[in-house]
C-alpha cells in the first residue's frame, strides 16, 4: 500500500501496488537476502481502480513515467535483527532507472516453510527525479504543493 499527500497533509491519497516477482533468501529461519520487482502498472487507488485521473497522472512523466520504467526493484543487502525485535531491511531501490539505498524496519517471521514480512518504507520521491510540484524545486506552488514523502506499507507472504 502506497501513501502520498500535499505538504499541508490536507489531501491524502492512498493506494495499492504489486510486486511481480522476487526471491527471498532464508538460512536458519532468518532472512538474510533478497530481491523483489514492482510492476508499477499495477498503481491502482484505494478501491483497488487503475482507471482514474490520479492514477494516470501517477503513471506519466510528471510521476513515475511507467511506459518507459514498467518496473521498480529493491535488493535486499544487509538485515539486521533490532532491539525491539523487529528487523532493521537495508537494500538498493531503483526507481526510474535510479537506484538509492533505503532502510526500514520490518516484522519478519519464518515458520512451517512460510516467510511473513510486514514493514513500512518511507522514500524522498525527489531522490528518483520525481520533481512535479515538489517545494524543494518549484518556488511559487504554495499550498498545491505535494509532500516529497511516499510511504509504503510492504505486506510479504513467501512460500518455500
Amino acid at each position: 500500500m502506497w501513501k502520498g499527500a500535499n505538504v499541508a497533509g490536507t489531501n491524502t491519497h492512498l493506494g495499492y501496488i504489486s510486486i511481480s516477482k522476487g526471491a527471498l533468501m532464508v538460512e536458519n529461519s532468518q532472512l538474510v537476502g533478497g530481491t523483489a520487482e514492482v510492476d508499477m502498472n499495477t498503481i491502482s487507488n484505494e478501491n483497488h481502480d487503475s482507471n482514474d485521473g490520479l492514477i494516470d497522472h501517477l503513471k506519466n512523466q510528471d510521476f513515475f513515467d511507467v511506459e518507459r520504467f514498467p518496473t521498480a526493484k529493491i535488493v535486499l543487502t544487509k538485515i539486521v535483527p533490532a532491539n525491539n525485535g523487529d528487523t532493521n531491511v537495508t537494500g538498493n531501490l531503483t526507481i526510474k532507472g535510479i537506484t538509492h539505498p533505503v532502510t526500514f524496519p520490518a516484522k519478519v517471521d519464518v515458520k512451517g516453510g512460510i516467510l511473513n514480512m510486514n514493514g513500512k518504507l518511507s522514500i524522498d520521491r525527489t531522490l528518483w527525479d520525481i520533481r512535479y510540484q515538489s517545494g524543494k524545486f518549484f518556488d511559487l506552488i504554495a499550498d498545491r504543493a505535494i509532500s516529497d514523502s511516499i510511504e509504503f506499507d510492504i505486506k510479504i507472504i513467501a512460500k518455500k
